[in-house]
């Protein structure tokens, strides 16, 4: 009978309790983080008792094991020093028995080095040794080589089942004072159910993320139903803190190549990994995904070299001012102060890169997420020129560049639809919106977002449209003043002057059902620009709606005024109408051919140097 060989990093192994009788009162004691949570070290200490283990510092950056429990801190033999108000910490917190450090992540490791945060004992999560005697840090890369080298007793917990990671991970066994076997299996997180708002969310979130955009993930359920409406894009690229099994999920999807990024291209970064038994597997070995420490993952002069780096926040609440309260319960794990603080800033350095705030309109209560304002509120957050949109459910606010009245107005249209009179008031009354200002009630309702599209035309122009909003007067306005006295004539048959906000703000409410306007948008997210219109309306005695259009003079001849006739003609038809009308003046021959060339037969007939054009949408031209 053959004996089975044993490992030889067997034989440095120790007791947990050899461990913690090197254990003085007072010590700082480091403990990885999430799912490189040293679990069986962390338990002993937590269940021991002895006389080293009093007054004891425990330094986690993330806080959200099971291991430290908010009943164990209740005994006072140890408090924890965090960086991050987390699933044990933000309740211990608010009872005095957590110490928050508040600092961007990117700037831990250098508070370390420079002795703000002294460590005297690591606990640190690894893999078994290779045979060239190196562990892997597994999926909690965090500060780990910082703290080994401040402590001056290094402990490793050699976990069979963490993962061997690639990229900043490696550590010479060597470097440990001592190892203990783990216990317990690593730390695994259920994947978050998505109810269908939070599926609906995510689908807005999408349809604004552009191929080759590089994005950061974090935990919920946003995060949770997001890949399944990213499958579909190309080159997509991940610069993440953590690395989850959504992110696994578009990894496989072949949306993620990382083809695009300026910083470890061609595969995905991130300093942490937390999900289940699956995603430990996949991360198992995998040359595709690079674990590097915080001050590479978070600086975020790093992160901008990111081409079209996207963060998105989940939030509770957002007011019409643009500042928005943060999560601090377990049920919405988001991102911490120090963290944010980093991404804010990457997104903003990053070429075509934006930040945008994501949210339900409504709360599990029913009560609205979109406020007045959120002043009086804990965990706010004030940085209203850092965000770029903000999406809920019912649709998404572009705010980079805008006002506060012309935020206000936005924001105010995907709030939920019976929550909008209440915030219209509230904003008229603190002198945000105009005392004027239009608001048809009913055509919160008739929305009808699902005509939502783009178009790719001549010399790769990417054109967005969808039905326009109240908030789109000011672009309107801008439109009418970019147009020449002739294309002014063409499309109003006068020669109009100017188009003040009383005007403007009666042209863009429409109800949607006997008048739908339609407007086309170019450029990056948050940075679009609106360059054409078209509108139909209702006849009031006939079966037909009468049309309108009109393009930006530097964007005619690449097909928009087509698509958009096009585009009028099946709404049309879809809401019941057999016909068109439209008039068109003699001398824009543009427009008349756009009519003639198009899929309908068009009857003319000239009355005062203007075509009145009857077009059939029950026959197909011959």
């Amino acid at each position: 009978m053959f004996l089975k060989k044993i490992p030889p990093w067997k034989k440095k192994l120790v007791s947990p309790a050899d461990v913690l009788a090197k254990i003085e009162p007072g010590m700082n004691i480091f403990i990885g983080t999430g799912a490189a949570e040293p679990r069986t070290l962390v338990n002993c200490l937590m269940n021991e008792k002895g006389p080293g283990l009093q007054d004891l510092t425990l330094i986690q950056l993330v806080s959200f094991g099971d291991a430290i429990s908010y009943k164990a801190l209740q005994s006072k033999r140890y408090r924890l020093k965090t960086f991050f108000s987390g699933w044990v910490s933000a309740e211990a917190i608010a009872a005095g028995q957590v110490d928050l450090v508040p600092s961007r992540f990117s700037a831990i490791p250098q508070l370390m080095k420079d002795g703000h945060i002294p460590i005297d004992i690591a606990f640190i999560q690894i893999t078994p040794p290779n045979q060239a005697g190196y562990c892997s840090l597994g999926v909690g890369v965090d500060v780990a080589r910082r703290a080994m080298e401040q402590a001056s007793l290094v402990v490793g917990e050699i976990n069979p089942d963490t993962p061997f990671t690639i990229g900043d991970t490696f550590v010479p066994f060597d470097d440990f004072d001592m190892v203990i076997e783990s216990a317990n299996p690593p730390f695994y997180f259920p994947r978050f159910p998505v109810d269908p708002v939070f599926d609906k969310l995510a689908a807005n979130i999408a349809s604004v993320i552009e191929d080759g955009s590089c994005l950061a993930f974090t935990f919920g359920p946003i995060f949770e139903a997001l890949p399944r409406y990213l499958f579909h894009k190309k080159d997509l690229g991940i610069h993440s803190p953590f690395f989850t099994d959504a992110v696994m999920d578009l990894v496989k999807s072949g949306a993620v190549t990382n083809r695009r990024k300026g910083l470890f291209r061609g595969r995905s970064l991130a300093a942490y990994a937390c999900g289940t038994k699956e995603l430990m597997q996949f991360l198992d070995k995998n040359p595709m995904v690079e674990f590097q420490s915080i001050d590479k993952v978070f600086t975020p002069m790093e992160i901008g070299r990111n081409h079209r780096f996207v963060f998105i926040l989940p939030v509770r609440r957002v007011d019409l001012s643009s500042r928005v309260v943060l999560h601090n319960s377990t049920a919405n794990v988001t991102a911490g102060p120090g963290q944010m603080a980093d991404f804010f800033n990457g997104a903003e350095i990053s070429q075509g890169g934006y930040t945008m705030v994501a949210l339900p309109s409504r709360n599990r209560d029913g009560k609205p997420n979109i406020r007045v304002s959120v002043e009086d509120q804990p965990d706010l957050l004030s940085i209203p020129e850092s965000i770029d949109l903000v999406v809920t459910e019912q649709g998404i606010a572009h705010l980079r560049g805008r006002t506060l009245r012309e935020r206000a107005q936005a924001l105010i249209e995907i709030a939920y639809p019976e929550d909008r009179p209440l915030l219209l008031e509230g904003a008229k009354k603190i002198n945000i919106l105009y005392k004027d200002q239009i608001f048809l009630a009913d055509s919160a309702h008739f929305y009808p977002s699902e005509i939502e599209t783009r178009h790719t035309f001549k010399n790769n122009l990417n054109v967005r449209f969808r039905a326009i909003k109240p908030s789109d007067e000011d672009q309107m306005r801008r439109l009418f003043y970019r147009f020449s006295d002739k294309a002014i004539y063409y499309r109003y048959f006068s020669p109009i002057k100017t188009m003040p906000h009383e005007k403007m703000q009666e042209y863009v409410n429409v109800d949607y059902r006997d008048v739908l306007s339609i407007v086309a948008f170019t450029g990056e997210p948050g940075q679009q620009t609106l360059i054409a219109e078209a509108r139909f309306a209702r006849h009031r005695n006939k079966p037909f709606v009468d049309i309108a259009f009109v393009v930006d003079e530097a964007y005619q001849g690449c097909g928009i005024a087509t698509y958009l006739y096009q585009m009028l003609a099946k709404l049309a038809k879809e809401r019941g109408a057999v016909g068109l009308t439209a008039d068109v003046l003699a001398s824009n021959r543009a427009m008349l051919k756009v009519f003639e060339n198009g899929p309908f037969p068009v009857q003319a007939k000239m009355e005062q140097g203007v075509y009145a054009l009857t077009i059939d949408l029950t026959q197909v031209a011959c």
